[in-house]
């Protein structure tokens, strides 16, 4: 009986022993097979931190801004040479030689800015491409004026009757003209018939001059085959024309709406960059290198 008992016990413990012995191996083997893949994966985790590329949304765009002639790149050219750098700022510059098709691309956001036009020529262009652009600081004033390359005259007195003329064919300044002309007792003007006066509202003058639609830069160049024309200093400039200018639009020179100034859209006025140039286009500095460049064809209006 007692041989017996003390067989089950043996049993008992042996039984104990394997199973103590069969769960330690087994928890062994687990242990070893588990600690290089935590491993693994550990180093894996690591090198996917390191190897994630830089995020591009932390770059900068530089600041596109739309030029259209030589007056406003030499302009920018010089803000971003002389006087950005010391700002910690910088732009670029994107010419577009196309007055219709510069606005284009500020309504479609291929520029930021544009500076070039005057403000009502900016109203004209929203309201053609039913868009909402914003005038902000006022930099430079064309001379807008009355030149002649093939009459030799120094006085409007001496404009012989007949004479063609050439004037902008654009509303506002076409308006312009026709005003400043009205203004030198050259043609007579019946009552506005809508926003902008219009070569349909001259009327019977003794001088008879002969009224000629160019576009802005046409007019420049159709100097050699018009007696006259009304346009801007900035478009002679283009053209590497110097003339003395018969008569001055002075009325206009000082008249603010005239001025050529930076033009954006409403949701971008208050982007950091924007304000920046927009303070630069003022700067004093700037004002001295207008005067000294231009000697009085194009004036600062600041």
């Amino acid at each position: 009986m007692n041989r017996k008992r003390n067989s089950i016990t043996l049993n008992g413990v042996n039984r104990r022993y394997f199973i103590l012995a069969t769960s330690s191996a087994i928890a062994s083997i687990l242990f070893t097979s588990c600690t290089p893949s935590q491993n693994s994966s550990t180093s894996q985790s690591a090198s996917q931190v390191t190897s994630q590329p830089v995020s591009q949304s932390t770059k900068t765009a530089l600041l596109k801004v739309g030029s259209r002639n030589n007056v406003s790149e030499d302009i920018l050219k010089f803000l971003q040479k002389e006087i950005a750098p010391s700002q910690g700022f910088n732009f670029e510059i994107v010419t577009i030689a196309d007055s219709v098709k510069i606005n284009d691309a500020l309504k479609n956001k291929e520029i930021d800015v544009n500076l070039f036009q005057h403000e009502l020529f900016m109203k004209q262009a929203a309201k053609r491409l039913n868009a909402n652009f914003v005038m902000l600081n006022r930099s430079y004033t064309t001379v807008f004026a009355l030149y002649s390359k093939r009459l030799k005259i120094k006085s409007v007195d001496e404009i012989p009757v007949g004479a063609t003329i050439g004037i902008s064919n654009d509303d506002s300044n076409q308006d312009r003209a026709l005003k400043f002309l009205k203004h030198l007792g050259l043609i007579n003007l019946k009552e506005k018939s809508g926003e902008y006066f219009t070569v349909q509202d001259v009327i019977a003058h003794p001088k008879k001059l002969q009224i000629k639609e160019l576009d802005n830069y046409a007019l420049a160049r159709g100097l050699d085959d018009l007696d006259l024309a009304v346009a801007y200093s900035s478009f002679l400039l283009q053209a590497k024309i110097n003339l003395n200018p018969i008569a001055l639009d002075d009325i206009g020179i000082a008249d603010k709406k005239y001025a050529t100034g930076l033009a954006t859209l409403p949701e971008k006025v208050n982007d950091p960059n924007i304000q920046k140039l927009n303070k630069l286009i003022v700067d004093p500095k700037l004002k001295d290198f207008i005067n000294t460049k231009y000697k009085g064809t194009v004036v600062p209006s600041f």
